[in-house]
C-alpha cells in the first residue's frame, strides 16, 4: 500500500516513515503543503496523513482543496499538535477522515490506520458481501454471484471499491475519474459508461443508479 506523509518536521517524519515502512507501506514523504498537493493531484495512494503547520500551505488548506477543488476523496488523517477544537472541527467540516492530536502513541496510529482501511476497503482481501446472493473479492476481481464466478477488469473492481467506500452517496463523473483514474490516463465518459453498464449487468440494474445530470449512486 502507497502512503503519503506530509510533515515538515524531518525528526518526526523520518519516524513515521521508518515505522510505516517496516509495516510493509511505500511512503512518499512531503515536507510542505504545495508539493504533497501537486502529488496527490496526479497520483493515487492508499491514504494519506498530513500535518496541520506546514509550509507553503497549510495541511488544512491542502485538504480542503483536494476535496473541493478535485473532489479528491483519498483517505486522510491528520495529525497536529494543536490541543483545540477549533483546528479539529475545521478538519471535519473540510472532510477529513480521523484526527489524531500529538504526542501520540505509534500503536494508536497503527489501530488508526487500521479502522481507516477497513472503512474504506484498502488492501480488502476479504469477501465483501454486498447482498444476500453476491460476493465481492477485490483481491481477484472476482463477483460471487449463487456460485458462479464472475472475472471483473480492474477498473470495474476499482470503480465497485469506491462505490462500496460511498455507499448512498451521489457520486459524479468528476469524482470517479479523480479517485479511479491517474491524470495520465484519464478515460472518456463513455468509458466510465460502459464500465458501469458491464457492472449494472452482474450486480443488476438497480443496484447503480443514475442521478440525471449529477452522477451515480450505488445502494
Amino acid at each position: 500500500m502507497k502512503v503519503l506523509l506530509l510533515e515538515d518536521d524531518s525528526a518526526l517524519s523520518d519516524l513515521l516513515s521508518f515505522h510505516l515502512e517496516d509495516k510493509g507501506y511505500e511512503v512518499i514523504a512531503k515536507t510542505n503543503g504545495q508539493d504533497a498537493l501537486e502529488y496527490l493531484i496526479d497520483n493515487k495512494v492508499d491514504f494519506a496523513l498530513f500535518d496541520i503547520n506546514t509550509p507553503l500551505m497549510s495541511g488544512l488548506e491542502v485538504l480542503k482543496a483536494l476535496r473541493e477543488d478535485y473532489k479528491n476523496r483519498t483517505p486522510i488523517i491528520v495529525l497536529t499538535a494543536y490541543q483545540d477544537t477549533k483546528h479539529l472541527k475545521e478538519s471535519f467540516e473540510n472532510g477529513v477522515d480521523d484526527y489524531i492530536k500529538k504526542p501520540f502513541d505509534l500503536e494508536e496510529l497503527d489501530q488508526r490506520i487500521m479502522k481507516l482501511c477497513k472503512v474504506f476497503f484498502i488492501n480488502q482481501d476479504e469477501e465483501l458481501k454486498l447482498c444476500e446472493n453476491i460476493s465481492f473479492f477485490p483481491n481477484s476481481c472476482e463477483l460471487k454471484i449463487d456460485n458462479s464466478i464472475k472475472k471483473i477488469a480492474l477498473k470495474e473492481r476499482d470503480i465497485l471499491k469506491y462505490f462500496c467506500a460511498h455507499k448512498n452517496r451521489v457520486i459524479s463523473s468528476e469524482e470517479l475519474l479523480q479517485n479511479v483514474w491517474t491524470y495520465e490516463d484519464m478515460p472518456t465518459d463513455a468509458t466510465i459508461r460502459v464500465y458501469i453498464k458491464n457492472l449494472r449487468e452482474l450486480l443488476g440494474k438497480d443496484r447503480i443508479k443514475t442521478i440525471r445530470a449529477v452522477g451515480y449512486k450505488f445502494e
